[in-house]
């Protein structure tokens, strides 16, 4: 194996060119490595030490630019993604593996790794972010719902790099949350997760609105039957969540595996839709609602243990 460690862009991409793979924690390389899911790369640019590619700051016109290199910890603790209406990455960033992982774990290589079960995807999702790459050609950024193309696979050309992710600006009265179904109390991956992005109009009902759902198809999706089910509507009313759960539902595009069954799939897929509208709607209505989602909900294991 070949090991090179690059401190600026440039370097990264000398190395990529010459057929390196780029490694910042190494978290999900190495764990598939250990289940066998793909052998250690021949050749290992190491991108840590790049300080363009680190940092959660904000960007022109009040959006928010988090370098690629930014840890799962960082995110999870900026008060800029902490805000209500970018909470939903924060609830997932919190989820993600234990507090090691959550520590040299980094955006970057968690939508370049493309899981369809990734808990920081539907966030991103759902609050319209961008991915930002380089390559030979220049830089370029597309949704993030385009980066992906299936698991593990994504549209970026074997010479880009990831270097940023960018969240838009914060507008109106809003509020989002992540939410996840998960068998175990620790180091759990979602069985399904959705989040939901919503703004409010002054009389209470949806301005607009994105919810996207985790772990019920090749890719994180958006459903645009639940978006259409809440947009226009009030958010509280009994009608329009079973309207949002339904079309989740539909949306989804499960299989069934060890994990959970196609049908058990979709159903949750429309329970996890509804909750996380509730939830984002807490924070857009000002309530303070505990990071993660999932222990405001008392799904899974506390974060802190009584001695």
């Amino acid at each position: 194996m070949r090991y090179a460690s690059a401190t600026t862009i440039e370097q990264a991409l000398e190395a990529l060119a010459g057929g390196a793979r780029p490694v910042a924690g190494g978290s999900d390389l190495v764990v598939g490595a250990r289940q066998g899911k793909a052998p250690l790369p021949e050749h290992l640019v190491a991108i840590d030490r790049i300080e363009a590619l680190k940092g959660i700051g904000e960007s022109g016109g009040g959006g928010v630019r988090i370098g690629a290199l930014a840890r799962h910890a960082e995110i999870e603790a900026s008060p800029l993604i902490r805000a209500a209406q970018r909470a939903a990455l924060a609830d997932g960033a919190a989820l993600i593996g234990s507090p090691a992982t959550r520590n040299v774990g980094t955006i970057g290589g968690n939508v370049m790794n493309a899981s369809p079960a990734m808990d920081t995807g539907p966030g991103l999702v759902a609050l319209a972010a961008e991915v930002e790459l380089e390559g030979p050609d220049g830089r370029r950024r597309l949704p993030i719902e385009e980066l992906w193309t299936g698991p593990g696979a994504t549209v970026a050309a074997p010479g880009e790099l990831c270097v940023a992710v960018h969240l838009p600006p914060a507008a109106g009265r809003g509020g989002s949350a992540y939410i996840r179904l998960e068998y175990r109390r620790a180091m759990e991956i979602a069985v399904v997760g959705a989040a939901a992005s919503l703004t409010l109009a002054a009389d209470g009902s949806v301005e607009s609105c994105r919810i996207a759902l985790a772990a019920v198809a090749p890719t994180v999706i958006r459903s645009p039957a639940a978006e259409a089910a809440l947009t226009g509507a009030d958010p509280a009313a009994e009608d329009t969540l079973a309207a949002v759960s339904a079309g989740a539902g539909g949306d989804a595009r499960p299989i069934t595996d060890l994990r959970g069954s196609e049908r058990y799939r979709r159903h949750i897929a429309g329970v996890m839709a509804r909750r996380a509208v509730e939830f984002a709607l807490r924070r857009a209505s000002g309530e303070t609602v505990e990071i993660p989602c999932n222990r405001a909900q008392r799904i899974g294991a506390a974060l802190t243990v009584a001695s």
